[in-house]
Formats: C-alpha cells, structure tokens, sequence
C-alpha cells in the first residue's frame, strides 16, 4: 500500500512533519509523567497526580487549535496538552518541585495547575470543572470584541456532572460563544467508576444546550484532530459551541496517593493499556514510512536527557523566599490596575 492511500494525516491538512511532531509529544508527556510518578515514590516531590493514558488525545487537540490566538484552559492530566502548545519539561518540573521560577504559580499550586500567560493557558483551580464557565467567559470576550479566537477547555467525566458544567454550557448554548468543550473520558471519578456516575452519554447532553455533542476514540489522535479542527471552524464561523467526548482509559492511579487495586483489577487495566493510543500512532507512522526503530530509540534516548536535565535544574533552583507568601494576594505598590 502507497503512502497516498495511508495518509489519512495529509486529508486533513497535517503535513508529515506535523504528525511527527505529534508522537514527539506524545512521548515526551508519558516520559514526564513516568518521572514524575518515580520522583515522589522516591522522596523527591510531594505529590504528582498522572494522564498516562489520556495524552493522544491531549496532544491532537492542541495540534488543532491555534496557538499564540486561542486560550486555553487545561485541567490537571493535561501534560501533553500544555506540552504541546509551548510549556517545557523544565517549567513543569518547576511546579512539581514547587520551585520560585515556576511559571504556573511560583510554587504556590500543587502540580496540575497550569498556567502561563504567554501562553494563554489560564489558571486552574482546585474545585473541579469551575474552569468550564471561566472557558465560557472568554468565548464570551471574543464574540464581544469580535475577534476570531476560541477558548477551550478540558475536564473528566465525573466533573461533567458539577452544576458548573451545565451552567457553562447551557450559557454558551444560549449565546452561541466559540467555545469547545473537551470531556476526558478516563472512565474513573477518582475511585468511582463510570457506571455508578453516569447514565446515558456525556455527548448527548449537548443537544439539550442546542449545540453539538460529539462522541469519539480519544486513542485515535487523528480522528479527535478531525473533530477538533470542525469544532474550532464552527466556531469562528459563529456557529457556537461543541461538546466533545473523547472516551480514553486512566491507566495510572488517580494520583500518588491513591491505590487504584482497592477498585479495580490489575487485568482489567492490562487490559485497556494495550488500546493504548500512543503504540497505535506510532505503527501508523511507520506504516506511512515516516518512523523506524532508528528514529525511536533516539528520541527515547533525547527525551530521557531533557528530563534528567530539567529535574537536575529544578532540583536545585531556589524555593520561593517566605516573605513572598502575600505577593500577588494584595495590591503592590507600582502596579498596574
């Protein structure tokens, strides 16, 4: 079979280069996250919560948005979205060492809550899901101020049942803002799982909003860069919001301080983590003639170096000084209101 014919990446508009630079990411958010997990099972960091499972779907969501003009409002899993539209392993080991250079808080957050400015990424809190209207609001500037830029914003599913989501939609849907709305699907609110939390389908509720909800593989990046790029050209067209679902497994436990084999079984996550996204993308780059075995081992090989040098840099960067507790709480003197 021809390159041409296996090229689905090239129909949608991804050049080779840029499906590439796809699994580079991709990559580069597991190996961060296997990091993170073995630097707090070893003492290093206090805590690291995981989105091993989840970063093909991440990292061909932000492929298809527009960096420098979208803003983004990412929750904690996303390594390999905030990865993917500019933040390096170095800024994110920053936060995970709660270090004074940290882009995201200057060490005042616990890690998962992204933020950076130049960036557009918007910062997260800790309550689940109060990014949702936050996103809304955003989408609500662009069509006020009439400029072509989208919000998006991702959350699990079992934060998809908080009244903030259903406000946030339910004001979108009423003002036709251009926002898209990114459910990951992992399957597990923490301990519960899908079925005890929802009935029916997460996409499905769009309908009742008045926009369109779209169910799909969050293993299969270029079909959730497909919908991602319809979603984000509807909404510049005026044609208001999406909901998209894309259904992923959660193959880390919730975080270092959960046992995830308290609610389920170690056959059932060997199970899903051979759907796993990342193996697949990877067998159709080198179906494509795009990838080999030579060009693997060496970006594990670049990837491993990046990592240990951002972890040694982070390590020993200073933590924030205690007298700047209050800085950015109160009003200071020269800046700008």
């Amino acid at each position: 079979m021809s390159i041409g014919q296996l090229a689905k990446h090239r129909k949608l508009g991804l050049s080779d280069e840029r499906a590439v630079e796809m699994y580079r990411f991709m990559q580069k958010a597991r190996k961060f996250d296997e990091r993170g997990f073995l630097l707090q099972r070893s003492g290093k960091i206090g805590f690291h919560v995981s989105g091993i499972g989840q970063e093909v779907a991440q990292v061909a969501a932000a492929f298809a948005l527009e960096q420098g003009k979208d803003y983004f409002l990412p929750y904690y899993r996303d390594y390999g979205f905030v990865l993917s539209v500019g933040m390096s392993v170095t800024e994110l080991m920053l936060s995970v060492f709660a270090k004074a250079e940290d882009p995201n808080s200057g060490g005042r957050q616990m890690p998962g809550h992204f933020s950076h400015k130049k960036l557009n990424i918007v910062t997260g809190s800790s309550p689940v899901t109060t990014q949702v209207p936050h996103a809304v609001g955003f989408a609500l500037a662009a069509k006020m101020k009439k400029q072509d830029f989208v919000s998006f914003v991702t959350f699990g599913e079992g934060s998809s049942n908080q009244g903030d989501f259903h406000e946030g939609c339910n004001f979108a849907g009423v003002h036709k803002l251009p926002v898209i709305l990114m459910c990951e699907n992992n399957q597990y609110a923490i301990s519960v799982p899908l079925h005890k939390q929802i009935s029916g389908s997460i996409a499905e509720r769009a309908a009742g909003y008045g926009f369109p909800g779209i169910k799909v593989d969050g293993n299969d990046a270029l079909e959730v860069y497909r919908v991602m790029k319809e979603a984000r050209e509807r909404a510049i067209r005026g044609e208001g919001p999406t909901l998209i679902e894309a259904v992923m497994y959660r193959i880390s436990p919730h975080s270092t301080s959960d046992d995830d084999m308290l609610y389920r079984t170690k056959e059932e996550v060997e199970e899903n983590r051979a759907k796993d996204g990342i193996p697949k993308f990877r067998k159709y780059l080198v179906d494509c003639g795009l990838w080999s075995d030579e060009q693997e081992t060496e970006l594990l090989e670049q990837l491993k170096q990046e990592i240990t040098d951002a972890t040694r840099y982070a390590e020993q960067a200073p933590f924030p000084l205690p007298e700047d507790t209050l800085r950015h709480v109160y009003a200071e003197e020269g800046e700008v209101r």
